[in-house]
């Protein structure tokens, strides 16, 4: 079992029933479980009289020599591109929201959202960006594909076959979706705070035209004493 720090956990031979077995002992060292969780399959194949030291297939993977470097690896980007899926459906959700918030502003021309919300996803958008990149580490190369190039030839390959740079593309292209309507709408809730100060100062200068009016009136009406 490889066991990631940003919460991604791969399986290596182990039968469906004992799954929850062993995640059930990484529940119980872990923070911050989310209520929801994604998985996927992947096959793995040993196989001593192959000519190269890899061949790929559609959810497979062929090796010469299966060893614990190559678990590690392969484990660490199966962990990877988990934890990507992950983020994805977090901005997935976002994208959604800003574009609900669109449609009501096309119908009735203005939108209710408070600037605590704002602030919150302004947040969750940024955090999303920074987690991929340095919790998940997903342009940091593997030190154990630095070192041998059979490893090297792996990294590539399943880098490759789980499109992890393009959906990163895809999400990069949410996020900036995201980033361009939080900017537009703290406009406008910075235009609508800008409106209530005006009139604020319009309601007190009225005020204070009032009083002076009423003072000059107070004191023309006042009749001088013999």
């Amino acid at each position: 079992m490889v066991v990631c720090q940003y919460g991604s956990a791969v399986l290596f031979n182990i039968e469906d029933h004992e799954v929850e077995s062993y995640l059930g002992t990484v529940r119980r060292h872990a923070t911050g479980l989310l209520r929801e969780t994604k998985k996927d399959d992947y096959a793995v194949k040993e196989k001593s009289q192959l000519i190269e030291d890899m061949q790929g297939g559609p959810d497979y993977i062929v090796l010469r020599a299966l060893d614990t470097d190559s678990i590690r690896l392969i484990g660490s980007l199966l962990g990877q591109s988990i934890a990507l899926d992950y983020f994805v459906s977090q901005v997935d959700d976002m994208v959604e929201e800003f574009a609900d918030i669109n449609r009501i502003m096309e119908k009735t021309g203005t939108f209710t959202m408070d600037r605590r919300k704002l602030l919150q996803l302004v947040g969750k958008a940024n955090s999303s960006l920074a987690d991929v990149i340095l919790k998940v580490g997903l342009f940091e190369r593997s030190e154990i594909a630095w070192r041998e190039a059979k490893y090297a030839q792996i990294y590539e390959y399943l880098r490759e076959e789980f499109e992890v740079t393009q959906r990163f593309g895809n999400l990069n292209f949410k996020l900036k979706f995201v980033e361009h309507n939080i900017h537009f709408l703290q406009e406008v809730l910075q235009n609508k705070r800008s409106n209530l100060l005006e009139w604020c100062i319009i309601f007190l200068l009225s005020i204070e035209n009032v009083i002076s009016v009423c003072e000059i009136i107070r004191e023309s009406n006042q009749v001088p004493l013999p």
